[in-house]
């Protein structure tokens, strides 16, 4: 990974951290994978997935979840990161 690559990852890691407070969290850039495809540009960050537990999401529908996250990288998804995937769930009760 480059440096660009860990910085945006790091950032959108703890945007999620300080906004969710999350039991669980990963940031996987998956920009390689998307090489040659719309938004991909050489030095990654243009596609990541997240995969994250937090007990806010526990009464939230999937699409409410999303728009959470959604909210919370608006200036990241308005920016360089072309691609998000999410994987969200609550924590047991």
């Amino acid at each position: 990974m480059t440096d660009r690559t860990n910085g945006t990852a790091g950032e959108i890691r703890q945007k999620l951290a300080d906004r969710f407070s999350p039991e669980s969290l990963e940031v996987i850039d998956e920009s390689e994978q998307h090489r040659g495809h719309s938004g991909w540009r050489e030095g990654g960050a243009t596609h990541f997935r997240v995969i994250m537990r937090a007990s806010e999401f526990n009464d939230l529908s999937r699409i409410a979840r999303s728009r959470a996250v959604h909210a919370a990288l608006s200036e990241e998804l308005s920016g360089g990161v072309h691609a998000l995937a999410l994987e969200l769930s609550g924590c047991s009760k």
